[in-house]
């Protein structure tokens, strides 16, 4: 009997969690699509293919199912990008040439995870009217959480003798890296939105190594 019940109820708490992840999937598109304010429950349960009424009974209400979706979202992309940094840092040995691996790859992630900053970008624009614990739990799992690992893999560059980079310029240097890759992308990209050729895009990534080395490279003198 036992185990005819333990059964029974595992296909509900299977179903439950697909149907939330069909929700949250749902909702990423939506908010990615029409942001916060202008975004309906109706037409993210039409995309998630349930009833106002499911959704209600996950989320409560469109801040705690924004507050889900973001948070979920960015913790798989914190997630990834993680591991993309270990990775690459784990051979660091040429800093020009292993950057620009690196810097490739991460700065690439908009295309990889195109719901997910597609929804970053409507964040911007709406950042005043967002409930502000969201924000501030956002930034922390999100973007402070891979600035804190990419500092970390350089201060490692820099005790191994590969980087001019030390406790003191750490937070300075992690900045700047973002900024002359990810920043420059961002800025011709209109945040992602508009597609860069090839071409482009690998030019303005081996332009902003190259300054970040000018600054942090052994030569530099720091």
């Amino acid at each position: 009997m036992t185990k005819q019940g333990e059964t029974g109820q595992k296909p509900l708490r299977k179903g439950m969690l697909e149907k939330r992840q069909a929700i949250l999937k749902g909702a990423r598109a939506v908010f990615g699509r029409e942001g916060y304010t202008r975004a309906s429950i109706d037409a993210i349960a039409a995309e998630a293919g349930v009833s106002s009424r499911t959704l209600y009974n996950h989320f409560g209400d469109k801040e705690g199912l924004f507050r889900a979706v973001l948070l979920d979202s960015s913790v798989a992309v914190t997630t990834a990008q993680q591991e993309l940094l270990a990775r690459h840092f784990h051979k660091f040995r040429d800093p020009e040439t292993d950057l620009y691996d690196m810097a490739l790859e991460w700065i690439g992630g908009i295309e990889t995870h195109p719901e997910h900053f597609a929804l970053v970008r409507q964040i911007i624009p709406e950042a005043s009217r967002l409930p502000v614990d969201v924000l501030e739990e956002w930034r922390r799992v999100g973007p402070k959480a891979t600035q804190q690992a990419l500092k970390e893999h350089l201060l490692a560059a820099g005790r191994a003798g590969l980087l001019a980079i030390d406790e003191e310029n750490a937070d300075r240097a992690t900045r700047h890296l973002a900024l002359f890759t990810g920043g420059a992308v961002s800025a011709e990209s209109a945040q992602g939105a508009l597609p860069l050729a090839p071409e482009e895009f690998e030019r303005l990534v081996r332009e902003g190594v190259e300054l970040f080395l000018q600054l942090y490279g052994k030569s530099s003198g720091e």
